[in-house]
């Protein structure tokens, strides 16, 4: 890995259940586990697939047509397997998009179905990595 394609975050305990996560720019996100209004990591996975797709078609379509309306909404269902293990199925990414009459209405609207394929076939980072099945390696550092 260099650095220069390195991505992070730092997540840091603020009590039990209750974490802080931090980007490299000062950005702070509070994570939980449910029990109060903060993002489950469950949550911030469904966020992130839709986000990444959902910046790619807004940065597309709003050259060609200010949306009046775009609205992601991001679904799956929470399942345990046959040996007790959790996992996401039957993700789904919804777009709801609303543009104006006229010409540049009309442009973002023909882009959209091609942008959000190419979206999901080729340019976002998070659906691909999830549907390529990456591994993921833990370990420990500091006390043991």
């Amino acid at each position: 890995m260099t650095s220069e394609n390195q991505r992070s975050v730092e997540i840091e305990r603020t009590s039990v259940g209750a974490y802080e996560i931090r980007n490299v720019r000062g950005g702070v996100l509070a994570l939980g586990t449910g029990d109060d209004e903060h993002f489950t990591p469950v949550e911030l996975l469904l966020a992130a697939i839709g986000g990444c797709s959902g910046i790619d078609v807004d940065v597309v379509t709003s050259r060609r047509g200010k949306p009046e309306r775009f609205v992601i909404r991001v679904r799956g269902d929470k399942v345990r397997d046959e040996d007790g293990a959790n996992r996401m199925e039957n993700l789904e990414v919804e777009f709801d998009l609303k543009f104006p009459p006229g010409p540049e209405g009309d442009r973002a609207r023909e882009a959209a179905p091609r942008v959000i394929r190419l979206s999901h076939d080729r340019l976002c980072t998070v659906s691909r990595t999830v549907e390529l099945g990456t591994p993921v390696s833990t370990f420990q550092v500091g006390e043991r």
